[in-house]
């Protein structure tokens, strides 16, 4: 079982989006998946359809110990494809978990008891470096990282870098950086070119040479509940998720 968190400190860069798409991808050639939705806002949970009101227990009742993490785990629409649903009581959880005893390794803790055999765990996590991400990050084999083609995403790589070092010195060695995906890209603009230059030149074979086009079928897709693997498989936001579904296993291969 690999755990991969999919994490930027900067909010709308396709966190969610590349999280259900790639578990989309991955269940469907056979791979069992777990998508973990670690953000109050529970987005993921909404992109998959998945009523939050309707669900016993989410990934709030097992940072906070109140159930198994295989308790919490439901089955989708998609085949070989669960997810721990998110609640806004998750947004609580970084004040009750204040005075328990190694609170950043809680998550990490939970994920070594599942009893299904997952091949990848992906936990979407929240657009910040809180008690709730680090979670994440140390219960995590590796990081993925989708960066938006804006400016102002540079500067919060950057910082996510220092973060993830910082997780790796001080609470998990093995952390490794998965790799770097470039969203809302823009053939048409230069701006685009300009960041998708800069993060190759910095980051080298970690970024990925895939690259998700800006697409209104992709920002469409969340509102009936599905990913747009599944909303519109001939677009090309569709077409774009499934040639980094492939890289990714490649490189998976590779390593």
């Amino acid at each position: 079982m690999k755990i991969i968190s999919v994490a930027n400190r900067k909010g709308g860069v396709g966190k969610t989006t590349t999280t259900i798409n790639i578990a989309t991808a991955l269940s469907a050639i056979g791979k069992k998946v777990l998508v973990i939705d670690f953000d109050p806002q529970g987005n993921a949970t909404t992109s998959l359809g998945v009523a939050k009101s309707q669900c016993k227990f989410s990934s709030y009742d097992v940072l906070v110990s109140r159930c198994a993490a295989q308790d919490a785990a439901i089955h989708t629409d998609i085949p070989n494809f669960d997810l721990i649903p998110s609640a806004p009581d998750l947004a609580a959880a970084e004040v009750e978990l204040v005075d328990v005893d190694k609170r950043e390794y809680v998550l990490k803790k939970a994920l070594s008891s599942l009893s299904t055999p997952y091949d990848y765990v992906l936990i979407d996590c929240p657009p910040s470096l809180n008690l709730i991400t680090v979670n994440a990050l140390v219960g995590s084999d590796s990081v993925f990282v989708p960066l938006q083609c804006e400016f102002l995403a540079l500067e919060g790589l950057a910082d996510l870098m220092k973060n993830i070092n910082a997780i790796k010195r001080n609470f998990n060695p093995h952390l490794n950086m998965q790799g770097i995906v470039l969203t809302m890209y823009s053939r048409q603009n230069n701006l685009s070119k300009m960041i998708e230059a800069d993060v190759r030149k910095y980051f080298g074979d970690k970024v990925y040479q895939t690259v998700i086009p800006r697409c209104i079928r992709i920002a469409e897709a969340p509102s009936y509940g599905k990913p747009i693997l599944i909303y519109d498989f001939k677009s090309t936001g569709a077409q774009a998720y499934i040639q980094l579904a492939k890289e990714f296993l490649k490189r998976e291969k590779e390593l």
